[in-house]
């Protein structure tokens, strides 16, 4: 600690608000997170996944053993709806 904050102790004087290590710790974490947010926010609009091609609607009730089997089958259902939300519901 420097002189200067010891001695503010001691006498019991105040310094100003920004002058306080204690408010830059309540302060500093949440505005860091709010940056990163809109740096996230702006990664995701700039770089949007592209949709996925389908693969078939999933498992049905008269489907064998080993068509259920097929790669990309047991995900159809979310690649579906992953589309969907990508598209916009179109």
């Amino acid at each position: 600690m420097s002189q200067q904050g010891a001695k503010s102790m001691v006498d019991g004087s105040k310094q100003p608000w920004w002058k306080e290590p204690t408010m830059w710790l309540v302060v500093g974490g949440p505005t860091i997170v709010v940056i990163a947010s809109f740096v996230t926010l702006g990664l995701a609009l700039k770089f949007p996944d592209a949709v996925i091609e389908d693969r078939g609607q999933g498992a049905d009730a008269g489907q064998t053993a080993a068509e259920a089997k097929v790669p990309g089958a047991a995900l159809a259902p979310a690649m579906k709806a992953r589309n969907h939300a990508a598209t916009g519901g179109q």
